[in-house]
Order: structure tokens, then C-alpha cells, then sequence
């Protein structure tokens, strides 16, 4: 076979601190043992009697590189070399028959461990970037001081009898904290929310700085929510202490409900702490879920109890429908519930086409046009687990995700694509629809990251935007449709940086001199949680407003 005399260079494993993977040939690819033309690489194997040979396509075009939790990326998966990939040029004899150790479980073995390897490192940076890297004065951290603060201010005050509303309602102090960090979580309202500053807010004669300002506040909402929880904990343990302070104006059933939802409230912002919500996220999401609904029906049985009760008789008396409308309770009881189930009445099992452009990700399509900067959430058993995905759509008549095959459930869309999965008809806004907001725009992600932001390519947006993706193989990982969406645009508009051929980039640099070229507004990034902090923080260093998914937005 013909051969080049150029030696291939030596390379390691490669991979940015964006988490973006970069083509490197397998460490067992050595300069000094092999030479290639870019179809063949040899490689001696044993020199008295055998060599083989790799196609160097599959292995030269695929990376070693660290997984990531985020969806944005694509790994290297050891499966993708099939046995037939591994050549035999010669046969073995005798004892080195017996020795052999075949080329492809050489590789499977130093693939898998690097991928072993690498979900370590992965698991730690994203937890150090959780816990660590964001600093002690984001506006998250603010806004939980703030509002867990003046909770305990004014819990306190109701202690010292400063406070005689806090001292002789404190339930319901608590259930005010539990609705408003429901609101703070609600698709539906949140919807609202985001719907109305971007049509306030998003003329241009709106100062920037106010909607900075605003996309900052509503990117951290989940400071409130969590503060709201550990302070309706506060709250309610505090009335139960009051309670059996004098248990004559109230009864057994009354303290057992109440320590019961004080339990579970509990229960529920443990498995929330960071630690736990990033290494268990599944133990995390399903406790908050169930333990969610059980305090919800016994706070109706607590609400119930506590109207119906007569502390003079020791008895309950019939329930009044007046009287129980008549309750503030009642109207927070309903208010709660109302919020938590509206998403849950407007899910609904569809049929989907999934296709898989290549292992590495699918594309999963749906009826209907959505607007730009909206997100939605599938699942195939809606009371396990759901997933969330950003929406591609034209707006008219059909709508499509992409999903990065990074965990279980996306990967089983390539592996057993389904007909019909489960969706929440009501789709919501996220950080990606506050670009809407604005008049220019810097849009920067990696990987699967771009289907969120290519909607304000195939719609009429109120932005006017510049796209910089940064991948691997774009038409290998993501078809040609994926292709054909983002072909036609002048240069100035959308940057593909495609790390096959052009190898490893400074994603930081080139959004700053994007931002530069288009006169931005804003960077808004979605990729992992180190790429999106280094260019964030690279992007407000060169004068430039930047927002990135955030660990709890």
C-alpha cells in the first residue's frame, strides 16, 4: 500500500476547558511506530511475524476525551469501532497465537479506562465549579441572603413579641414562603413572567442596564426558591412549638399532621443541597416530586382539621364551606395546589419521529411551531423522570430537539428510538428567551447546546443575533438537516468552529471578538458550567453583559 513519508505527530488527548472534544489520535498511535497517508495507519504489532492495520478514518475522527454531565457534548464512545474496523495482515503462529492480545480489546480497554478517568475529573470540576467557582456574591447567593435573612428577622421579632402577626400566624407565614417558592419554580407563571418583561422591557429606548438587571434577577429566581424553603421550615417549627406549648387549643391529629409536613419539608431541602443534588440528581428530583405531593394532600388534611376543630368541645365539627372559604389558609392551600398541578394537566402522550444522525445524538420532531428561546420537557414515563430540551422551530408548523447522547435517556433515543414519548404541552421560558429582550445579540454554544438558540435564525426574533457554535463533525453528528439550517447565512452572522478541522479554539476569545464585530448587547452562552464561566466572566471583563446557565436556574 502507498504510504507518505510524513510521521504523524504525537498527540495526547485533548479536550478545552469548555468541555468541547478536539480530534486527537489514541495514545497507541505513536510516531515512532507507524507512518499513514490518511486512509491507513500501521501499526507493528509483533515484528517477527504479524503487523496490522487501522482504517483511519473511524479512529482519526473520533476523540478520547472527558465525558460530560452536560448536554452540550459528545463523547468518544468505545463501541463506535465495530470488529471489523481491525485488520489481519498476517496470520500468528504457534505460541503467539497463544500470547496475542487482539488490537480491538487493546483499545476498548485504554478507551474505556480513559472514559473512567475522565468522568472523575469531569464530576469533580463541575462540582467545584458548583460549590466553589461562583463566588460568594452572585445575584443567586444575594437573593437567598436577602430573603432567608429577612425571614429570620422577622421570625425573630415574632419570638421577642415584636412582631404580634408572626407570633399568632406563623402556619401561615409558612405557607406564603411555600407559595412564593412555587411561583418561583412555575412553568406556567414564570411563562407569564418572562412574557411580560420581554414586552415592556424589550423596546429600544429601555436603558441596557435595566435589562441586565432584570435578566440577572429572573436567571437567579432559584435563590428565593430555595430560601423560601428553609424558611417555611423555620416557620412551621415554630408554630409546632407554640402548638405544644399549650396543646389544650389543639389535638393529637392536628400535631401529627403538621410534624409530618415538617418532615417531609425537610426531607425535601436536604435532598436539594448541592452535594446531594449533583451526585443523586435522580434521588433529588423524586423526592422533591414525592414528597412534594404528600405534603401537599396532608396540608389540605392540616387546613381541614384545624377549621373543623373545637378546642372547647375537643371535637370536630362539620365541615362549613363558608367557613373553610373564609380561611386565609384555604386560599393559600388552593393557591399552591393550583400552581403545582397546571403543568401536570397539560401533559399528553404524542407521537414523535426520532431520528439519529449518528451515535452521537437525535433528533426528535413534534407537530406545531414554537417560539423562539422556548424550552420543553419529554419524558417516557412522566412520573419517573423528565427531561429538558430547547426547542428548534420555524414557528409555523412543526418543532424538533436535539439531544446530545451523554446519559441514559439519551441514549436510548439513538439505541431504541420511540414512536410516542410524553410532553408538557405547556413549554417554558427559560434564560435563552430573555434574548428576546434585546435588540443585538452574541449567541455562543457548544455542541447539542445550538438547538436552543437556532430558532432566532428560522423566526422573525425581536434580536438580532450572531451565532458562534463550536463542535465536532457537524454534518457527521448532526445530519445534513442540521446542516441545512445554519447554511446560507452570511459569515458574519453564524461561526461554526468545527474542531475536526480546526482544532482546539479559545471559545472566550472568539465570543469577545464576535461581541466586537456585531456591536452586542449581550453574550448570552449555553454550554458546560466551566466553558460557560470562562467566557462569561472573559465577555464582562471586555465590557460586554454575558449570562450563562447558572447550577439552579
Amino acid at each position: 500500500m502507498e504510504m507518505i513519508s510524513k510521521t504523524m505527530p504525537t498527540h495526547g488527548r485533548s479536550t478545552s476547558c469548555q468541555g468541547v472534544s478536539f480530534d486527537s489520535p489514541h495514545p497507541l498511535l505513536d510516531s515512532n511506530r507507524g507512518e499513514y497517508n490518511g486512509r491507513w495507519v500501521w501499526i507493528p504489532w509483533n515484528p517477527s511475524n504479524s503487523i496490522k492495520a487501522f482504517p483511519s478514518p473511524k479512529v482519526l475522527s473520533r476523540t478520547v476525551s472527558r465525558p460530560s454531565s452536560h448536554y452540550c457534548d459528545l463523547n468518544f464512545d468505545p463501541k463506535d469501532i465495530d470488529d471489523e474496523d481491525v485488520y489481519e495482515l498476517e496470520p500468528q503462529h504457534g505460541d503467539h497465537e497463544e500470547k496475542k492480545i487482539t488490537l480491538r480489546a487493546a483499545l476498548d480497554v485504554e478507551k474505556q479506562e480513559s472514559i473512567r478517568k475522565g468522568q472523575q475529573a469531569s464530576n469533580k470540576s463541575r462540582l467545584s465549579i458548583i460549590l466553589l467557582d461562583q463566588g460568594l456574591f452572585t445575584v443567586y447567593k444575594r437573593l437567598f441572603a436577602t430573603c432567608f435573612t429577612s425571614n429570620i428577622i422577622a421570625l425573630v421579632l415574632a419570638i421577642s413579641g415584636h412582631f404580634p402577626f408572626g407570633k399568632h400566624r406563623p402556619t401561615l407565614i409558612s405557607m406564603a414562603n411555600i407559595l412564593t417558592l412555587i411561583l418561583c419554580r412555575s412553568e406556567a407563571f414564570l411563562r407569564i413572567v418572562f412574557w411580560s418583561v420581554v414586552k415592556v422591557l424589550g423596546h429600544p429606548c429601555v436603558p441596557l442596564f435595566i435589562k441586565t438587571t432584570t435578566t440577572s434577577f429572573l436567571q437567579s429566581l432559584g435563590g428565593i426558591h430555595s430560601s423560601c424553603g428553609v424558611s417555611s421550615v423555620a416557620w412551621l417549627i415554630y408554630s409546632l412549638v407554640l402548638t405544644l406549648k399549650a396543646p389544650e387549643n389543639t389535638s393529637t391529629e392536628i400535631v401529627f399532621v403538621a410534624t409530618t409536613i415538617a418532615a417531609l419539608l425537610i426531607l425535601s431541602c436536604l435532598s436539594a443541597f448541592p452535594l446531594i443534588r449533583h451526585l443523586h440528581h435522580n434521588v433529588f428530583e423524586r423526592t422533591h416530586r414525592f414528597a412534594g405531593w404528600i405534603a401537599l394532600a396532608l396540608l389540605w388534611a392540616f387546613v381541614v382539621l384545624t377549621v373543623c376543630y373545637n378546642p372547647k368541645t375537643k371535637s370536630y365539627n362539620q365541615i362549613s364551606i363558608p367557613t373553610l372559604a373564609g380561611k386565609q389558609e384555604f386560599w393559600f392551600t388552593f393557591a399552591i395546589t393550583l400552581f403545582i398541578m397546571l403543568p401536570w394537566l397539560s401533559i399528553k402522550r404524542v407521537p414523535v419521529s426520532v431520528t439519529a444522525p449518528s451515535g452521537h445524538a437525535s433528533l426528535i420532531k413534534f407537530e406545531g411551531g414554537i417560539p423562539a428561546g422556548l424550552l420543553g420537557r419529554i419524558s417516557r414515563s412522566p412520573l419517573s423522570e423528565w427531561h429538558a430540551f430547547g426547542i428548534i422551530s420555524n414557528g409555523k408548523d412543526n418543532h424538533m430537539m436535539l439531544a446530545g447522547a451523554v446519559g441514559d435517556f439519551t441514549k436510548g433515543l439513538v439505541s431504541h428510538p420511540p414512536n410516542h414519548l410524553w410532553v408538557r404541552g405547556l413549554h417554558f421560558a427559560g434564560l435563552p428567551y430573555l434574548v428576546n429582550m434585546y435588540n443585538r445579540a452574541v449567541l455562543v454554544a457548544t455542541g447539542s447546546g445550538i438547538c436552543v438558540f437556532l430558532s432566532f435564525l428560522l423566526q422573525p426574533c425581536n434580536a438580532d443575533v450572531c451565532m458562534v457554535w463550536v463542535t465536532k463533525g457537524v454534518e457527521e453528528n448532526f445530519g445534513k438537516e442540521i446542516m441545512e439550517m445554519i447554511s446560507g447565512y452570511p459569515k458574519e452572522k453564524i461561526i461554526i468552529h468545527d474542531t475536526m478541522i480546526s482544532g482546539r479554539p479559545n471559545i472566550a476569545k472568539i465570543s469577545i471578538e464576535a461581541a466586537k464585530n456585531w456591536k452586542a448587547e449581550v453574550v448570552v452562552v449555553t454550554s458546560n458550567p466551566q466553558g460557560s464561566k470562562d467566557v462569561v466572566s472573559a465577555c464582562k471583563t471586555a465590557g460586554f453583559a454575558a449570562f450563562g446557565p447558572i447550577w439552579d436556574s
